[in-house]
């Protein structure tokens, strides 16, 4: 059972969140879990200038997603930082390549789930991973969030990121904050929640696919 996890990052604060994602997927027995980046669409002049030359050297290892491997995966778990509101462009565009996955019905029944993160503590983390969901939904995918299983979700003693749709950090408006432990927490949690849901859904969605198509 393969769990992949899809994201992009220009600082950092999202490739934190995608290995604690990484690290709870891990716990589910069978589990084979991958990591990929997609695409850079920016300059590297321009990220230069925005200061994330250093940050993303950080992860410059994690291979670079191809829609074949979105294809070969039984869930995949998306990694966006919000850009007003929505998913940033590199994710946009990347997403907009999987027109052959749709027609080919490839990722029908597969598990899908989506973390993010936002400048401020309202900056449309909820609205980026709701509005996520839409294409997810277009090639039909089941999709799992952050249900309150994870106790960390009510914590209001300190800031927290992290709603029923999903697991998110706040960034702050200079990037100076990283994802807090009970964030982290939150990621693994959401992680190890859509591999097992997944571990046991992989060998029926055959199945359920052939009766569906009677």
């Amino acid at each position: 059972m393969k769990v992949l996890i899809v994201y992009y990052s220009l600082y950092g604060h999202i490739h934190r969140m995608a290995e604690a994602v990484a690290e709870g997927a891990k716990e589910v027995e069978n589990a084979k879990v991958e990591m990929r980046r997609v695409p850079e669409t920016l300059p590297k002049e321009v990220i230069a200038k925005m200061g994330a030359v250093e940050a993303q050297k950080a992860f410059a290892h994690v291979p670079i997603c191809t829609v074949d491997d979105l294809a070969s995966a039984d869930a995949i778990i998306f990694g966006t930082p919000t850009r007003f509101g929505n998913m940033c462009g590199q994710m946009r565009q990347f997403l907009d390549a999987t027109g052959r996955l749709w027609n080919d019905r490839a990722l029908v029944g597969k598990i899908g789930s989506v973390f993010t993160s936002s400048a401020t503590q309202h900056g449309g983390q909820e609205s980026t991973i709701l509005s996520f969901h839409i294409t997810l939904l277009h090639h039909g995918m089941i999709i799992v969030g952050l249900p309150y299983l994870f106790e960390g979700q009510g914590d209001i003693d300190e800031l927290n990121g992290g709603s029923p749709y999903g697991s998110s950090t706040i960034a702050g408006n200079t990037g100076e904050r990283m994802p807090s432990e009970n964030e982290l927490a939150a990621a693994r949690f959401q992680g190890k929640y859509v591999a097992l849901i997944a571990s046991k859904l992989a060998q029926y969605r055959g199945e359920i696919i052939d009766a569906m198509c009677e």
